[in-house]
């Protein structure tokens, strides 16, 4: 069996879907940066090894404001993980992004305030991210999805938003004024965690509205439209596992430990090692180790 170890992180619906009633073990990580969002899941997928996370927790219990992010990306790192296919609900910011579509994203702006946005607070680290998703599992994901039969678009701009609460109406025009092409809350930090951490990281973003730019139908109640998001989470929940399902078992033989997300911090390190506190080596060790001694 293959070295690789595919992180699967599920957002809003996924999570719950990925691990109810799924095989495996379950293992608690410890980590410098806490506990992570819950259990992570040791697994299979078409033969492929897994490692599954809820990102809210059991329950859907953090809001994404408080996902404990650095301590999911850790506890994943220090499983041996090498890739991670994450997803999450986001509002169309497009008419041609549908509710139930996929966007395999390419391009984000980091609109998030929250703390935790580093792993290295105690040293200077600067990773490229220029690329914020791996280009190579990006191809995987895409390519899977040629025949699915819901919609997958090759690429969107996401705009990552603070939260919990929603757009107004004037910051989603805003955004739409800006090209992009989702809203969501979840895909920073965590994906400049992945990077710090050189692991592959790709987005499946599920478009489940509108968000507010775009009225709703005319008359329909809020329980109308909340049904309706709910219908359409559902449905795209469906098409992320499958399009997962699908392009898991391709993901070790076609991004390796050449793609350059695997030695990001090798010219990312700016601190001189002397300068490192031996206490800082040792809890970092995992991300650190084979840079610094």
């Amino acid at each position: 069996m293959s070295q690789t170890l595919v992180g699967l992180i599920g957002g809003t619906g996924i999570g719950e879907a990925l691990t109810e009633g799924a095989k495996g073990k379950r293992v608690e990580v410890d980590t410098p940066f806490g506990s992570p969002s819950g259990p992570i899941l040791l697994s299979e997928v078409g033969g492929q090894r897994v490692a599954i996370l809820a990102r809210h927790g059991p329950g859907h219990r953090f809001n994404p404001s408080r996902v404990p992010y650095r301590a999911n990306i850790f506890a994943m790192k220090k499983l041996g993980v090498t890739h991670i296919v994450a997803s999450g609900a986001t509002g169309s910011l497009q008419e041609t992004i549908a509710p139930r579509d996929l966007v395999i994203s390419d391009q984000v702006i980091d609109k998030t305030l929250r703390p935790g946005r580093t792993f290295f607070d105690d040293l200077a680290v600067h990773v490229e991210f220029a690329q914020p998703f791996c280009p190579g599992l990006r191809a995987v994901l895409i390519e899977s999805g040629m025949d699915l039969e819901t919609t997958v678009h090759p690429k969107g701009t996401y705009v990552c938003m603070e939260g919990p609460q929603f757009s107004t109406r004037a910051e989603s025009l805003q955004h739409r004024s800006w090209g992009a092409d989702l809203i969501g809350m979840t895909a920073m930090p965590e994906a400049k965690l992945a990077r710090e951490a050189e692991i592959c990281y790709a987005l499946i973003a599920v478009a489940t509205d509108y968000d507010c730019w775009r009225p709703h139908e005319a008359g329909a109640s809020a329980d109308e439209v909340l049904e309706s998001i709910l219908a359409n989470v559902k449905a795209g929940t469906a098409n992320a596992i499958e399009l997962m399902k699908r392009a898991v078992p391709r993901i070790a033989e076609s991004v390796g430990p050449d793609c350059a997300c695997r030695s990001a911090l090798a010219k990312a390190i700016w601190t001189d090692p002397k300068a490192v506190a031996p206490e800082t080596l040792r809890r970092l060790e995992p991300l650190l180790g084979k840079y610094l001694k």
